[in-house]
């Protein structure tokens, strides 16, 4: 389901096989068991970089997976984990980084959105908040992100009321993501690299973390989250 790599002092959290990599208890439990281990090896600046194998970054919460049963107990289940990885995200003692390696819609779209940076591949994949087009109403939390990490009315309105499938470059342009890159494989390249410079700046990982949290404050309430410090 996903698989933790350490070079140096680079973490990369990868999302493992060719599927959609949808956010089941399962994942996203698996995501959060690598985000402890993360936490527990950092023993200096560190910093975080999480992509994906295959067409898919992820195409958010497994819907399928909901509708087998007790489908509005399985989807509270799946955003209380997501909203768990999220705070864990914004809690994590160094710089994060989404190498976006493919389509991200909806929760996985989210995902992304919940690290400092963002990445993407301009050679194939979208952003794409789907919710309007699947007649589902977007989680309070998954606003507090989109107003936290995207500035303007503009793009926001393009994200959310138009449910328009970006592109690399147009996300670039409406400042939605940091920067576009040729292929998978130049992404993450692109992404260590931007790991390396964050992490030779020596940064104390904790402060990092609580100042994080202070400029995200209204995001972790909006998760139910009441962390007051990274060393949760």
């Amino acid at each position: 389901m996903c698989s933790l790599e350490k070079r140096g002092n680079i973490f990369i959290l990868t999302l493992t096989g060719a599927d959609e990599h949808r956010l089941n208890p399962t994942l996203l439990n698996a995501i959060r068991s690598a985000l402890r281990r993360v936490r527990s090896e950092a023993s200096s600046a560190s910093a975080l970089i999480t992509t994906a194998h295959g067409k898919f970054f992820s195409n958010g919460y497994d819907l399928a997976w909901a509708q087998i049963q007790s489908y509005e107990e399985r989807k509270i289940l799946m955003d209380s984990l997501l909203r768990s990885v999220a705070a864990d995200l914004i809690s994590l003692p160094m710089p994060t980084i989404a190498a976006v390696s493919g389509h991200a819609s909806a929760a996985g779209y989210i995902l992304a959105l919940s690290h400092d940076y963002v990445l993407m591949r301009s050679d194939r994949g979208f952003l794409y908040m789907s919710e309007l087009d699947i007649k589902l109403v977007l989680p309070a939390w998954f606003i507090a992100i989109v107003k936290a990490k995207i500035g303007s009315p503009a793009a926001r309105r393009e994200v959310v009321m138009k449910a328009a499938k970006l592109t690399a470059k147009q996300a670039v342009e409406l400042g939605v993501i940091d920067s576009a890159h040729d292929s998978a494989e130049e992404t993450l390249k692109a992404a260590v690299r931007l790991g390396e410079d964050l992490v030779k700046r020596g940064w104390d990982g904790h402060v990092y973390a609580d100042n994080r949290m202070q400029l995200l404050r209204d995001v972790l309430e909006s998760t139910g989250e009441t962390r007051t410090g990274s060393r949760l």
